[in-house]
């Protein structure tokens, strides 16, 4: 092993910390160079001064299936921070609510229909949908890039009752896009990875969550791990351009004119700010072009601090008819076994928030309470302590339909040089998962 290369990670989000972690638990010299004050990227914790808390930048889930995450969550030591509950809790304005299994035997009910005005024909033509959706995700039509997912549903026959209660959510959540713009071949490439992860591993996939601030998680381990392995964690240092010369990396140019020495390059920078770095590789405008035509989706986040508890059951419960999609309440009290002595925290997010995004903070505050409040009776006389809204305009590159090709793959035309990130070509879709799994492939390629 030669322990005199120099390996360059340029990003401290999820994708950059992972690729350094796993070159150094390989022995190697490792600098990790971070834009900003802080690592983590797109997931992190915050400061909730009048409450004295610790919430996150939005609520994230994970599923059972994400093995790279696990991987790297091991290496960290924050692998028992997750948890996967049994069930969640899909309420209607109108006061009905139903049990949503998301284990065992119950699981295959719900995918059945948990809707409580699902009649057994409904039923019935959910089962026949939810197979004719796992086999076309199997063996996908040759159409299906040029579909949504709504057409899709359609096209198997999904009743609404099936849609409204779990479909359209579960595409949503996998997306971050809704279902009559999101690429149905996104969301059938991971319906066929989770069915693979299901038969290979005996279970069926499910989701949890974290039962610590994403800081925890994510950050602070890794932290520890870069402090006993030597690895040189550079804040503030904003890459311009990765240097090539005859065909191989040979250091990163800084915003401030010095230059980082460097044998080998892991790129792992959202699609939003890839631009300029790759001017020296001959594919650069293939790369970059992709980048661009990715785009963005945006993300809303609200973290309500209320004086009295909303009434949740479970940990994570879903608002169907709210506002035309599938609402979420992320109870931290049940997740993360908070104390309540200055308010009970919620959070709230909204995937694909094209109109969200654009509305001031004291709207999307008075919307979200607006919310809960036609949900729960509790919310109705609860008074807000102290709120946060987080916006993301480019929190995920975008996938609507014509984008499922353009994700471009670890591999350069540069064997030093290689990227990483969620929007890079992984099994996954803009997840945790993805930009892990872009990681373990791009720094194989680099050790190999």
């Amino acid at each position: 092993m030669d322990d005199t290369r120099l390996y360059v990670v340029i990003g401290g989000g999820l994708a950059g910390l992972a690729a350094a972690v796993w070159l150094s638990e390989a022995g190697k010299n490792v600098t990790l160079l971070e834009r900003r004050g802080r690592l983590g990227g797109r997931t992190h914790a915050m400061r909730a001064e009048e409450v004295d808390d610790v919430p996150d930048n939005g609520q994230h889930v994970i599923a059972s299936g994400y093995q790279h995450l696990y991987r790297y969550l091991t290496s960290v030591g924050t692998r028992q921070h997750v948890a996967f509950p049994k069930s969640s809790t899909l309420r209607w304005p109108d006061g009905r609510k139903v049990t949503m299994q998301t284990t065992g035997a119950g699981a295959v009910r719900t995918l059945l229909g948990v809707h409580p005005d699902a009649s057994w024909a409904d039923r019935l033509r959910a089962a026949r949908a939810t197979l004719r959706l796992g086999w076309q995700a199997l063996h996908q039509p040759a159409d299906l890039a040029d579909l949504t997912t709504e057409q899709w549903f359609e096209r198997v026959g999904m009743p609404a009752p099936a849609r409204e209660a779990l479909w359209d959510w579960l595409a949503l959540g996998i997306a971050a896009e809704p279902v009559d713009r999101e690429s149905a071949r996104v969301f059938a490439n991971v319906m066929a990875t989770g069915i693979r992860l299901g038969i290979a591993h005996r279970t069926p996939v499910t989701i949890g969550y974290p039962t610590v601030d994403l800081d925890t998680l994510y950050v602070e381990g890794a932290l520890k791990v870069f402090a006993e392995r030597g690895v040189d964690v550079r804040y503030r240092a904003v890459a311009r351009r990765i240097r090539i010369e005859n065909g191989a990396v040979t250091g990163v140019l800084l915003a401030d004119g010095t230059e980082v020495p460097a044998d080998a390059v892991v790129c792992a920078v959202p699609n939003s700010n890839v631009g300029g770095l790759l001017d020296d590789l001959p594919e650069h405008p293939e790369i970059y072009a992709a980048a661009d035509k990715l785009g963005y989706t945006p993300i809303v986040s609200t973290n309500l601090y209320l004086d009295r508890p909303l009434g949740t059951e479970s940990a994570f419960e879903g608002l169907i008819g709210g506002t035309g999609v599938i609402d979420e309440v992320f109870d931290r009290q049940i997740m993360h076994g908070r104390d309540t002595e200055r308010a009970w925290l919620y959070c709230l997010t909204t995937s694909g928030a094209y109109e969200q995004i654009h509305k001031s903070n004291d709207e999307i505050v008075d919307e979200q309470v607006a919310l809960l409040r036609r949900y729960y009776p509790a919310a109705r006389e609860a008074k807000v302590v102290q709120a946060q809204v987080v916006k993301m305009p480019k929190a995920t590159f975008s996938q609507v339909v014509g984008t499922d090709t353009l994700r471009p793959p670890q591999r350069t035309s540069v064997p030093s040089l290689v990227l990483a990130g969620d929007w890079t070509a992984t099994d996954w879709s803009a997840t945790m998962e993805s930009a892990a799994q872009s990681a373990a492939i791009a720094v194989d390629l680099l050790l190999t």
